[in-house]
């Protein structure tokens, strides 16, 4: 591996020389692990005040400088994703001496509060919700990224929708509230692949194209979709994710960040624009697998398996890249497939929804700035990629590190995409986006309400904040 390569020549390097000013001017733009922030590229990391190299963190830490160190981390990695996390820091522990002390909470939303505001905040805390880190960030609690981290290097490691989704605002003024770790695309459309081949259906560029598909399928004796939200406390969350997915076809970013903000209503036409386009679909018993009424009560998990029953029920399923832990025991990469939710309005290009996790520093000091920056790097995420399920936000994650080619051109769609937004009922307050906006499209579905009913339901969840 060429990164390893370059590693044992950092190795090698200070081994022989303490003079690491005298670097080299190599550029590679998008290779930026630990390994190799060798030369050039260091020049772009740490060491905001210009970029000094025996000022960069990251190549301090390297240098085994914080060595014996500890770094406190809370997030709410548990169980597997645990291990995984713990597996993906241990090169990096062992390369610097660093200790990143990880602790993971099943109740991390409401304790991660506690211990803040108690003075009792971590070095480094784990979001899943960037909404909730804004809280933070606007109380002046959470360091700027910016503040040890230059532009010229965050543009390397991230493209600009990335960038954008962590800036938020501080005590006094816009700052950079963490850095983006691990991610999940959810603007995925899975089909059975080798039935969808032997029919002859083609994958769909646009959203006509996939709306003729639905309709072929139906002419076909078959309805294309298999859609459920049922989901517990939390039902309504799928019919969430397809809203916001259309939202980003259907109106421009700025639009979406305005309705995530609370400053477009559910009641304005964009947004309900948007809903009736998934009601085109959702409505029309031709093309949902039980027909809408079976939506509500039908479980998200369950909803995908009727795509892999022989003959398959139903073709299609709008769901994010977990779903593939909901499949049917025995399917392979060769059953299943998927491809991009197709674009509706073309000015909006490609767009994807995503969700992840974004890392936020509380406490500053020069091994925390150096964990922060690792966790810019590819390879902060090297071992969890190849064990599958993880879409890296970063750049430089080298191709052949992926668990199949599925997972591979999700990263690829990410890349490529046109806008990147996450998931908005995540960046809403909780009493809209785990409220009333789950509940309202519940309600909408089952026929309870109407539309306006609906979109006003769910906006009366702002004044509850």
């Amino acid at each position: 591996m060429r990164k390893k390569y370059t590693m044992t020549v950092l190795a090698i390097m200070l081994a022989a020389s303490m003079t690491l000013t005298a670097c080299s001017t190599s550029k590679d733009n998008n290779t930026t692990s630990p390994g190799n922030q060798t030369g050039g590229q260091q020049n772009q990391g740490g060491g905001s005040a210009g970029g000094q190299t025996t000022d960069d963190p990251l190549q301090q830490a390297l240098n085994g400088q914080f060595k014996g160190k500890k770094v406190t981390m809370f997030g709410p990695f548990t169980d597997a994703d645990e291990v995984k996390f713990n597996n993906a820091i241990k090169d990096f522990e062992q390369k610097t001496g660093i200790d990143i002390a990880y602790e993971g909470s099943k109740e991390f939303e409401a304790t991660i509060s506690v211990r803040v505001n108690g003075g009792n905040a971590p070095d480094i805390a784990d979001f899943p919700q960037p909404g909730l880190l804004k809280g933070f960030a606007k109380q002046g609690k959470v360091v700027d990224v910016k503040s040890f981290l230059t532009d010229d290097y965050l543009n390397k490691q991230y493209n600009q929708s990335w960038l954008d989704m962590a800036k938020m605002p501080g005590k006094s003024g816009d700052i950079m509230g963490g850095v983006w770790a691990r991610s999940s695309v959810k603007s995925l459309v899975w089909y059975n692949k080798k039935a969808f081949d032997a029919a002859g259906y083609q994958i769909p560029k646009t959203w006509d194209d996939m709306m003729k598909l639905t309709e072929q399928i139906a002419k076909d004796g078959d309805p294309a979709w298999s859609i459920g939200i049922e989901s517990g406390a939390a039902t309504g969350w799928p019919a969430t994710d397809w809203v916001e997915d259309i939202m980003l076809r259907t109106t421009s970013p700025e639009n979406y960040d305005k309705w995530v903000a609370g400053e477009l209503p559910f009641t304005d036409p964009i947004v309900k624009n948007a809903v009736k386009k998934m009601s085109d679909i959702w409505f029309n018993d031709d093309y949902v697998y039980g027909g809408r009424k079976s939506i509500v009560t039908t479980s998200f998990g369950d909803a995908v398996k009727p795509l892999f029953t022989n003959p398959p029920k139903a073709w299609l399923h709008r769901q994010a890249g977990f779903i593939t832990s909901f499949f049917p025991e025995g399917l392979t990469t060769a059953d299943f497939d998927w491809f991009p939710l197709p674009p509706i309005d073309p000015k909006y290009g490609d767009p994807a929804l995503i969700s992840g996790d974004i890392y936020a520093m509380f406490n500053d000091r020069p091994e925390v700035r150096a964990v922060m920056e690792f966790f810019t790097t590819a390879d902060s995420l090297k071992t969890w990629i190849q064990s599958g399920g993880v879409t890296p936000p970063m750049n430089g994650a080298d191709p052949s590190w992926y668990a199949n080619d599925q997972e591979r051109r999700m990263a690829d769609f990410l890349k490529t995409a046109t806008t990147i937004r996450f998931d908005g009922s995540d960046m809403m307050p909780g009493s809209v986006g785990a409220g009333t906006f789950w509940k309202g499209m519940t309600d909408y579905v089952s026929g309870t309400v109407n539309l306006d009913q609906a979109m006003q339901e769910i906006q009366a969840g702002w004044n509850q904040k």
